[in-house]
């Protein structure tokens, strides 16, 4: 009887830390090391690997150019997503500049990118979030989703892929 209750004592002491642990995940779904996520307003439907080393949320745009427009600093650009057809769409945009981000290589000297706010679907949901404007064209996804977005949305399964929903609800 003392053994059952030692034990039980143990449990009930490790009980609210686990609540307390579950607590602070409400609403995070888990989601494999790459997504589909569709691309707004264009509903292209792309890759986007989900990366927890990168804080900044990055996307593949060319033509890069920033430029003023009603007393604000904007950036036009054109985006090159491939979609789950393989077939490449090449969309000339602008938008407002978020904020400059400084990124360094280990081989090559740092270098400043534009940092803009799009909107997208992940996991059913509407969401937006800042994106570094990036030649992506040696990686394999153009999308990358980093920690600044990930933290209040996904928990990253990486033996996972394609757990979520591209389309919103």
């Amino acid at each position: 009887m003392r053994r059952f209750l030692s034990t039980a004592l143990v449990l009930a002491a490790l009980a609210p830390q686990t609540v307390a642990a579950d607590s602070r995940t409400p609403g995070k779904v888990i989601a494999g090391w790459v997504e589909k996520m569709t691309v707004l307003p264009w509903d292209i439907v792309v890759s986007a690997k989900l990366d927890t080393g990168a804080l900044t949320s990055s996307i593949y745009a060319e033509d890069i150019e920033r430029f003023e427009k009603d007393d604000e600093r904007w950036v036009r650009f054109t985006l090159v997503l491939e979609d789950a057809d393989d077939e490449v769409h090449r969309i000339e945009t602008e938008a407002p500049l978020t904020r400059s981000v400084r990124i360094k290589d280990h081989d090559d000297p740092s270098s400043r990118r534009a940092v803009v706010e799009l909107e997208f679907c992940f996991d059913g949901r509407r969401r937006r979030t800042q994106f570094s404007l990036a030649d992506r064209g040696s990686f394999i996804y153009p999308v990358l989703l980093g920690r600044r977005f990930l933290e209040d949305v996904a928990v990253v399964d990486p033996a996972a892929t394609f757990m979520t929903q591209a389309a919103c609800r």
